[in-house]
């Protein structure tokens, strides 16, 4: 899938980079378990023949064990392009996500988070895990029990933790990686009862408040909708591997940017 760069005026400051399009290919929940053998060696292999790039939109892993890591590190060694990263929630269970992000950071994958971002062939990555919050009218507000205020702060964090990846990039052409969804569009299908608890539009309104990001790339709704878009128009898609599941055999999407 091509995505276009013609609608949105570029801010000032920006660097044009290559003209060359990237192929940027993404996949998100795989949620690798200790006792698998090689479960997805034959996809790391295939997308480095169809990719320049390859996004990993977190829940790789099911609870955050070293041992699942290690059986997900053995076939992300079959990967032989660059990989860029966020984590999931499911990397947060076990108490050591510091650990389960320094092992995939030694094995190669650039992970983003606390505002970090990367480029790869004149395109930008930022990014982060996201939270949760709700979308729009319906987004929880910080007010009521110090707990609840203390929830929704952890949203905004998140949120500003993002937009420091983003204003990190100086490339005119940028993609943002998370594993909440930014918005509804592609949580639809899941029971409205958890919307909520699958992202925030806080994500949402920090993207949009930039012209260079032109793709936005997720995971976690196992059952959501594949596509939608900001209310500024970018396009954002659901990586969930559940999702792409329903979509066809090949189970990561491709996009040139």
């Amino acid at each position: 899938m091509t995505l276009s760069t013609d609608a949105q005026t570029l801010q000032p400051g920006l660097e044009p980079g290559p003209t060359r399009r990237l192929r940027v290919a993404a996949v998100g929940d795989l949620h690798v378990g200790e006792g698998q053998t090689r479960p997805h060696r034959a996809l790391f292999e295939r997308v480095s023949d169809d990719a320049d790039v390859l996004c990993l939109c977190g829940d790789l892993v099911n609870f955050g064990k070293t041992a699942e890591v290690e059986v997900l590190l053995d076939d992300l060694r079959s990967c032989r392009i660059p990989m860029v990263g966020v984590m999931g929630n499911h990397e947060h269970e076990c108490g050591q996500p510091e650990t389960v992000e320094k092992m995939l950071t030694d094995a190669g994958v650039t992970m983003l988070s606390g505002g970090r971002s990367c480029e790869v062939g004149g395109v930008g990555f930022a990014g982060g895990k996201g939270f949760v919050g709700g979308f729009g009218r319906y987004m929880l507000s910080a007010f009521g029990e110090a707990s609840i205020k203390t929830f929704v702060q952890e949203a905004v964090e998140d949120a500003t933790a993002l937009e420091t990846s983003i204003r990190s990039l100086r490339t005119e052409r940028s993609v943002v990686l998370l594993h909440y969804s930014p918005v509804v569009d592609t949580v639809v299908g899941e029971p409205p009862e958890i919307h909520a608890f699958l992202g925030s539009s806080r994500l949402a309104e920090t993207i949009d408040r930039y012209d260079n990001v032109k793709l936005v790339l997720h995971g976690h709704a196992h059952r959501g909708a594949p596509e939608g878009k900001t209310n500024r128009g970018v396009p954002v898609f659901n990586v969930a591997l559940p999702v792409l599941r329903t979509l066809g055999e090949t189970h990561y999407r491709v996009f040139e940017v």
